[in-house]
């Protein structure tokens, strides 16, 4: 059996890795919103930080109220009990979308290597 798991996600608006690559230790999505539109609720989390990557175009967040622009490039961390809401703009946005619980973080990079 094989130590990792390959996949493709194509050209879908959504495709949740979680359950593509059978993750573990983290929700991991893939998301493409078209020219205006934008995710259709606010949400918050419970325990789980979210960092979102924007792959291309260009958006905006809305956390607790304050609009923050969005371009390639950009990286974001949101704390779990903030509220947030995201939307594209004219040219559409990508973006990767990570979750993790806040504070699991206990070894990584070369701390957690082991080398052969």
């Amino acid at each position: 059996m094989a130590n990792y798991t390959k996949t493709n996600i194509g050209n879908e608006g959504r495709t949740e890795l979680h359950n593509t690559l059978a993750l573990t230790g983290a929700e991991i999505s893939i998301n493409r919103l078209p020219a205006g539109a934008g995710v259709p609720f606010v949400h918050s989390h419970k325990h789980n930080e979210e960092i979102y990557g924007v792959l291309a175009g260009k958006g905006k967040a809305v956390i607790d109220g304050e609009e923050v622009a969005l371009s390639a490039g950009d990286w974001l961390k949101v704390a779990p009990a903030a509220k947030r809401q995201f939307s594209a703009a004219d040219s559409g946005l990508t973006f990767v979308c990570i979750q993790v619980r806040e504070n699991s973080l206990e070894g990584f990079t070369a701390g957690d290597a082991v080398v052969s």
